[in-house]
């Protein structure tokens, strides 16, 4: 069933109260020396069992808190 307009609306201001938002860019032509992209970053995740999002923020947390 798809969402109504209202529905949309309600959402995108509940997410602009609720959640912060950071912006990651990937080269998509993996001319970044890291060798990072989506698909790695995703398959890593599921690896771990964990959504992407769970994951790059375990992964700040860890790198922010070592010391």
């Amino acid at each position: 069933m798809p969402q109504t307009a209202a529905h949309i609306k309600a959402t995108i201001r509940f997410e602009s109260k609720a959640y912060e938002k950071i912006t990651i860019r990937l080269r998509k032509d993996r001319l970044d020396p890291s060798g990072l992209s989506r698909a790695s970053i995703q398959e890593a995740a599921e690896a771990e069992g964990m959504s992407v999002n769970a994951y790059v923020l375990q992964a700040i947390s860890e790198k922010m808190n070592k010391t």
